[in-house]
């Protein structure tokens, strides 16, 4: 089973993107666990003080150390983590092959930024793996924690009811997945090609896998 701690200043925003279809299904057939840490519960005096002014100046708050050291040493205290992952956009760029590889994971922490970012020494001391989803700046770091989480969940055997469909997605073996039809055969006009209607397996094949260059190339 797949366990993942996720550390955030407003967890509320991950919970129904985790609550639902075939994030849900993982967690009901007990493939995958997800838990949300509140930081404002480690947070600093009776406010709960959990970001401060950056030294040197400058717009935007920082998020503290002190409170992100507490929850994480808490929680290493209680397990031992593959991978320690930090959502900010000067992280490595998320792609599938990443995704295949936290797959085959235990224990996943991820520490969702806000404000300017964490204190850079809490990213000396614990973080293992920065990730970024993209090259363009988001609030927090949210949205990017549930990306990853759906794109690696799905990938754990026995998650997705037909196993194999996660093998033929898009960006698996470095191809765009190939065009897709269902009923009806004809719609305005528009027919799905011949092949796919022919019951030849070797030829569909072929023609998904050409497809598929074709798109990549494009």
């Amino acid at each position: 089973m797949l366990r993942f701690d996720i550390i955030s200043a407003i967890p509320a925003l991950m919970e129904s993107p985790l609550s639902h279809s075939i994030m849900q299904r993982a967690k009901d057939k007990g493939l995958m666990q997800v838990h949300l840490h509140n930081l404002r519960e480690y947070g600093l005096g009776k406010h709960q003080q959990i970001d401060d002014y950056q030294y040197g100046g400058g717009a935007g708050m920082v998020m503290m150390p002190e409170p992100l050291d507490t929850v994480i040493e808490k929680l290493k205290s209680e397990r031992n983590y593959d991978e320690i992952i930090y959502c900010t956009p000067d992280g490595e760029t998320f792609q599938q092959k990443r995704a295949n590889r936290l797959s085959l994971k235990n224990n996943i922490m991820i520490i969702c930024g806000h404000y300017k970012g964490i204190d850079q020494r809490i990213r000396d001391m614990h973080v293992t793996l920065e990730i970024s989803i993209g090259n363009y700046v988001l609030s927090g770091g949210e949205l990017a924690a549930v990306i990853i989480v759906d794109s690696v969940g799905r990938l754990i055997p026995g998650v997705l009811n037909d196993e194999s469909s996660a093998l033929f997605d898009s960006h698996q073996d470095d191809l765009i997945a190939p065009p897709i039809y269902t009923r009806p055969s004809e719609y305005k006009g528009l027919a799905v090609p011949e092949v796919l209607l022919s019951g030849n397996d070797a030829l569909i094949d072929e023609w998904r896998f050409n497809e598929s260059i074709k798109r990549t190339k494009k």
